[in-house]
């Protein structure tokens, strides 16, 4: 059963796969040096920086990895790097390791 994916996703895989053609237009990066680097086909980057929502995420994290923002995207996700994270560290099974 296919079903139809929020607009709000929509949307941002868009933003997303702008982002990550940005940074690598930033980087002065070839869409096949980069699909290279991330051991992915042309194809499949092309689908990524026009925002298609169904691209896998190991293929964000090769991306990610190849325009060297893994590190980035890790720490931006990181609930303890928030006020309400740190409020609520109690709630994590994990502690920081940084």
């Amino acid at each position: 059963m296919v079903t139809e994916l929020p607009s709000a996703i929509i949307r941002s895989a868009r933003e997303i796969g702008l982002n990550f053609a940005g940074w690598r237009k930033i980087l002065g990066l070839t869409a096949a040096q980069v699909a290279d680097r991330a051991d992915i086909t042309r194809d499949t980057l092309r689908k990524l920086e026009h925002g298609d929502p169904t691209v896998s995420f190991h293929v964000v994290l090769r991306v990610s990895r190849a325009l060297g923002l893994l590190e980035t995207i890790t720490m931006a996700l990181d609930p303890l790097d928030t006020d309400l994270g740190r409020a609520r560290a109690g709630q994590l099974e994990r502690k920081r390791i940084r």
